[in-house]
């Protein structure tokens, strides 16, 4: 499994785009062949911080993903939004288990 944490932070102001960009193109990376998980939150300690946390099964799904037309959207649309530099996190993670 790979996992990336993207966090990034705007002005108060420019929040609401940056999550709703985000977020308009959940469904199609949901639907992206290896997409295990796509989840975008809003910082809960103050009112710039954006938090993108995705599952992939593997690190060629990923890439396939930054290659993605809605990859391209987003960086178009949140990266002028942005207030300093994104700090991007990837791991290699091995699941454990899964309990429901």
């Amino acid at each position: 499994m790979f996992i990336a944490i993207l966090d990034f932070s705007t002005t108060a102001a420019d929040r609401p785009a940056a999550l709703a960009q985000l977020e308009s193109e959940r469904d199609e990376i949901r639907a992206m062949p290896g997409n295990i998980a796509y989840r975008v939150y809003a910082s809960r300690d103050d009112e710039t911080g954006v938090a993108l946390v995705h599952e992939w099964q593997d690190e060629a799904s990923f890439a396939a993903y930054q290659q993605s037309e809605a990859f391209a959207r987003s960086g178009v649309a949140v990266r002028p939004l942005m207030t300093g530099a994104p700090l991007s996190r990837r791991f290699r993670a091995e699941l454990v288990e899964t309990v429901a």
